[in-house]
């Protein structure tokens, strides 16, 4: 063979070996992922260039040193000590206690009315199916928004002053400016009572579990509810009583122009945790209404024909394979619950977008700001992602 010819083949055969590298579904699939790497870290490194040459022009100092700076400023509701003196820091953490209570209230309340309302859709009784179909269909298609200042400018805000507030029961006052109640005082000892309500839970859920495994074992079924009442109600009480009862409440007092004592709560957090609660609950009822419309008719009727009674039937039977449908879709309504708490802003709310915004203005650190409320909220995100697939878990039908 020539020398021409012995080049020829090896162009030939290099060609060949760099074509079946390059169609290659694994190559391809690694080249064009690092490429992918390459472009994203290429971009974040230009964006940080760019804002930190902007910065510099600005002659504004990047971090969070800034945080232990003086804040200035007062907050409405706060649920641990605060001042103006205080921190940055101490106000972001004001901010962000106040986002959990809309948050972890509003849940709760709006699944309690949710789940109601979407039995109650399907009731045979006609008058109260077509008022939850009124209560659905006007939330679902109202914004949050409006809902909220409904509440604030139009519920609210027309309530009597505070020399005329409407005197509700266990010394409770209610006004435009909030509603008042008593505030409860621990004294020494009170930790007693936390450490056996603690107690009293971890007892149930481990008397429900021998509860379940003796239904299992032997087919008898041991009611567990009054157990759980003496525990998780009784035993704290005990230790309440033996503790001394290190309770006191400072009762808030009517006088000629205003309240004196007690604890408020303010317009802002009654009306935003309304409008959410009661916004979310009519996205929760289609949920549950749905959930319950995918059990098949038959497990009714078999539960029917066994002699259980149609409330037995619903809480027994359709509700616990229900929830298997129900619990997924209603993860996006938590988590729409606790991001949508961030218009507490346009009603005056200290949550965390309304502080983090008040010391933006102040410092005009935009960057860390924004930071912190995304690292917040992503957080908050996927804790109750985390927890509520935990929940599915437990829920989910186990194949033998």
């Amino acid at each position: 063979m020539t020398q021409e010819a012995v080049h020829t083949s090896h162009v030939l055969s290099t060609g060949w070996r760099f074509q079946s590298v390059i169609y290659d579904p694994r190559f391809r699939g690694i080249f064009f992922q690092v490429l992918t790497v390459a472009i994203i870290v290429g971009f974040v490194w230009w964006i940080a260039h760019n804002t930190a040459q902007n910065l510099a022009r600005a002659g504004t100092a990047s971090g969070f040193g800034f945080l232990n700076g003086r804040a200035g400023f007062d907050i409405g509701q706060s649920l641990i000590e605060y001042s103006s003196d205080a921190t940055y820091r101490r106000a972001l953490v004001v901010g962000f206690l106040n986002t959990i209570l809309v948050a972890v209230t509003g849940i709760i309340t709006a699944t309690i009315i949710g789940f109601i309302v979407g039995i109650g859709r399907l009731s045979h009784n006609w008058l109260i199916a077509k008022l939850c179909t009124v209560y659905v269909e006007v939330f679902r298609n109202i914004p949050p928004l409006l809902v909220i200042f409904f509440w604030y400018q139009g519920v609210l805000a027309v309530l009597p002053g505070a020399r005329d507030s409407l005197h509700l029961p266990l010394n409770m006052f209610l006004n435009n400016r909030g509603l008042a109640f008593p505030k409860p005082i621990f004294g020494e000892g009170m930790w007693v009572v936390g450490v056996a309500f603690l107690v009293g839970i971890v007892a149930t859920a481990i008397v429900a579990r021998w509860a379940h495994k003796r239904q299992a074992a032997t087919g008898k079924q041991f009611h567990t509810i009054w157990a759980s009442i003496g525990l998780i109600i009784g035993l704290p009480l005990l230790a309440f009583l033996l503790a001394g009862m290190p309770l006191s409440f400072d009762l808030p007092v009517a006088g000629k122009f205003n309240l004196t004592g007690g604890s408020v709560v303010g317009p802002e957090f009654m009306s935003l945790f309304l409008a959410l609660s009661f916004y979310t609950a009519a996205f929760i009822a289609e949920i549950v209404r749905a959930g319950i419309r995918g059990v098949p008719k038959g497990q009714s009727e078999a539960a029917g024909a066994l002699g259980l009674h149609p409330s037995s039937i619903t809480r027994l039977v359709v509700i616990p394979q229900a929830l298997r449908i129900i619990i997924p879709p209603l993860t996006s309504q938590y988590l729409n619950l606790t991001k949508n708490s961030s218009l507490a802003i346009a009603i005056g709310f200290a949550d965390l977008v309304a502080v983090g915004g008040t010391i933006l203005n102040q410092t005009g650190q935009a960057i860390e700001i924004v930071f912190i409320w995304a690292v917040v909220y992503l957080t908050l995100s996927i804790l109750t992602s985390l927890f509520m697939n935990w929940f599915n878990a437990k829920m989910a039908l186990v194949e033998r």
